[in-house]
């Protein structure tokens, strides 16, 4: 069960090993553009071309999707970015539903733990293979592993990276419980429970009066989507990467340098040098193309 192409490497460990794989559980297509084309979710698409029977389910709790689930008599459903699966659902399989989070859990509870990890500069992530309960996130730990947080890491290849490292910690989990006939594993400790909520687009706003190193860091957590963004004379500037520069005393926001290569912007500690960005409207681009047709100036404002 699973959505994004976070979980594709999973599927695929699951496909590769000496398990069965029954079906996939994905959301159903949506349609989108004037043509109104259905546009599958990734594990939907790879799952529809790789001939993998594929369940698209409207409502998880329909008695339908129950009993189509039921007819299958799975031993255990591994969710991996999928939705919030209810009660009547868990149950079915013999051994229940393992999910794998990307945080070493109870640390970063919830949507988004890539995302948090990166904003708050930690230098560890992790991906913990757990017992799903009714309570998000709370199950019991099945295996687990640290994982080094690079420099230069944002939210993608960090991801990229965890995903691997989750999809043969999976394969290993299923070799265990086929191999004991049980799931056992270590109960979380709620004490140390930290929260990840969702990503809201109001928490997408540069704020320029922070310091250089924790725009830096929500930068590198929220790229490549949403992206911070900031203005500039009414146009929205989205901002994928940057380098601080310390030493820099000015107003938060004002342009410090605007040529060549380098678009440098005060913050409330140093400044910050970005690096790639996109106006609305136009693609992606690094900063040194993006100054030759966008002017601004040394003393201007972003807000």
């Amino acid at each position: 069960m699973g959505n994004p192409a976070f979980a594709i490497p999973t599927l695929k460990a699951i496909m590769q090993s000496n398990h069965e794989l029954v079906a996939v559980v994905s959301n159903p297509p949506k349609q989108i553009g004037r043509g109104r084309s259905l546009s599958y979710t990734p594990v939907g698409k790879f799952s529809k071309e790789n001939a993998i029977s594929l369940i698209e389910p409207q409502n998880l709790f329909s008695d339908e999707l129950k009993s189509e689930l039921n007819i299958l008599k799975p031993d255990v459903f591994i969710v991996v970015a999928y939705k919030i699966l209810p009660d009547s659902i868990i149950t079915i399989p013999k051994y229940g539903a393992l999910n794998l989070h990307a945080s070493l859990l109870p640390k970063y509870r919830g949507a988004g733990p890539i995302q948090w990890a990166l904003m708050n500069g930690d230098k560890k992530s992790g991906v913990t293979i757990f017992q799903i309960k009714p309570k998000v996130d709370t199950g019991d730990i099945l295996l687990q592993k640290e994982v080094d947080i690079f420099n230069d890491d944002n939210m993608l290849s960090l991801g990229n990276r965890l995903c691997e490292y989750g999809a043969n910690m999976m394969i290993e989990v299923l070799n265990k419980i086929e191999e004991e006939g049980q799931v056992s594993g270590i109960r979380q400790n709620p004490k140390l429970a930290t929260p990840a909520p969702k990503i809201r687009k109001s928490m997408t706003q540069i704020n320029w009066s922070w310091t250089s190193q924790k725009i830096h860091n929500w930068v590198r957590g929220l790229t490549p989507f949403p992206g911070m963004s900031t203005n500039y004379k009414g146009k929205r500037l989205r901002v994928f990467k940057t380098s601080i520069q310390p030493g820099i005393k000015l107003s938060p926001g004002i342009v410090v340098e605007a040529e060549g290569d380098r678009l440098i912007i005060a913050t409330a500690e140093g400044a910050l040098r970005i690096l790639e960005l996109q106006l609305e409207g136009k693609k992606r681009m690094k900063v040194d193309d993006f100054l030759k047709g966008f002017k601004i100036q040394p003393g201007d404002f972003l807000e």
